[in-house]
């Protein structure tokens, strides 16, 4: 991987493994939004940052930053990881993965910040990808702090934890949140009263899960995604109906508990679970939203 400023720009080129559509088009995070239907090219809002990226072959594109700012973004988008050692280990020990990780090569698991996916997750519930993204635009919009103008669009941080907790149920019903809005206000309280990621430090995978569980509407798939998508826990392996399928279809070849379905995961991919999930689900949904 080499990196170079020129111009405003900063260019990180001989970067294996990494497709920047597939990486957020997969269905880990909601706050970005394609700007050019003619390439790779998006607005990413995270970490209180606005962020215009695009991908040229095996190069990525980072306008309008510094070299100063790269490492926060390198972490962000996990390049600093080797992908090739995940995917081969994966496929030496379960090569029925092969058609999915060589289908879905360039997915990366994003480092997100935990509040966000936390509450982006809430909002996922029986909801489709385009539908928790403007929902979470919503949000931002509405309580949110302005961050930057691109192409002559504004953009919105998602809102503080200070701010989330001044929404309440009601504003979040206006938001279109339906019956997630109570769940969503749960959280925000617990976020308010000091949940956050250092309190998941030093925590095994089964405390840590019981933890987000203790807040109303988190089950084992929502708590299972923050813990995957933002608080480093790899192995962890988020079961919904498309995973589920997959899953049933290659493994069990019958109806199966989601719970069995987890315990195989965890025995079959271990360590690398979260990658393996990354890779099945993408696959198996396709490009639809």
């Amino acid at each position: 991987m080499n990196i170079k400023e020129e111009n405003k720009k900063v260019y990180i080129s001989d970067l294996e493994d990494f497709s920047l559509q597939q990486t957020l088009e997969c269905g880990q995070c909601f706050n970005f939004e394609k700007i050019n239907d003619e390439k790779d090219e998006y607005v990413v809002i995270a970490m209180n940052r606005l962020l215009h990226i695009s991908q040229e072959n095996d190069n990525i594109i980072f306008h309008n930053i510094t070299t100063e700012d790269i490492n926060l973004w390198v972490k962000y988008f996990d390049l600093d990881r080797d992908y090739g050692v995940i995917k081969k280990t994966l496929v030496e020990n379960a090569p029925e993965l092969k058609k999915a990780i060589e289908d879905k090569w360039g997915v990366r698991i994003l480092n997100q910040e935990f509040n966000e996916t936390l509450m982006s997750f809430i909002i996922s519930q029986n909801k489709q990808i385009p539908h928790i993204k403007q929902i979470v635009r919503m949000l931002s919009e509405n309580y949110g702090r302005h961050i930057g103008s691109i192409n002559g669009k504004d953009y919105y941080s998602f809102p503080d934890v200070l701010a989330l907790s001044n929404i309440g149920i009601e504003g979040y019903q206006k938001c279109k949140t339906g019956f997630r809005a109570k769940y969503l206000a749960d959280a925000s309280e617990k976020l308010k009263s000091g949940l956050n990621a250092q309190s998941f430090e030093n925590l095994e995978y089964e405390e840590a899960l019981s933890l987000l569980k203790e807040i109303k509407g988190v089950g084992d798939k929502v708590a299972n995604c923050v813990l995957l998508f933002s608080l480093g826990y790899r192995s962890a392996f988020p079961v919904d109906v498309w995973i589920k399928r997959a899953m049933e279809d290659v493994y069990f070849k019958k109806e199966t508990p989601n719970t069995e379905i987890m315990e195989f995961a965890k025995e079959r991919f271990g360590i690398y679970g979260g990658y393996a999930q990354q890779y099945l689900f993408y696959h198996i949904r396709g490009d639809g939203k």
